[in-house]
């Protein structure tokens, strides 16, 4: 099992910044990757950006060049640095963790956290 909490969310003009946190517990050393979803309202949730076990990064093509993801290895976090947000990056962004344990993946996610961009 994995647990998931994110943080960082909010209200913010467009142009603005916000870093999203998520802090991993339990059994997250056999994880694959640990990626940032969106849902806005009455959209599919999308992947945002992807991060491998290995380093690995991928991002949208809506986000390319506005944020980062990265980790803190020390801290079992994940972060998602948001620059030049947009009205249209409004949306609850949800931490995920994929995990292989024998032959199957398994993914876990966090509560949400909401962004909000304001024109």
């Amino acid at each position: 099992q994995v647990q998931l909490v994110e943080s960082g969310g909010g209200l913010v003009p467009a142009g603005g910044s916000l870093r999203l946190s998520c802090a991993a517990s339990g059994s997250i050393l056999s994880l694959v990757s640990m990626n940032w979803y969106r849902q806005a309202p009455g959209k599919q949730r999308e992947v945002v950006a992807t991060l491998t076990s290995g380093g690995d990064t991928n991002y949208a093509d809506s986000v390319k060049g506005r944020f980062t993801i990265s980790r803190d290895n020390a801290k079992n976090t994940v972060l998602l640095q948001m620059n030049s947000l947009k009205p249209e990056d409004t949306a609850v962004y949800y931490c995920n963790a994929r995990q292989l344990r024998l032959v199957r993946f398994y993914d876990y996610w966090g509560q949400g956290t909401q962004v909000t961009v304001s024109s």
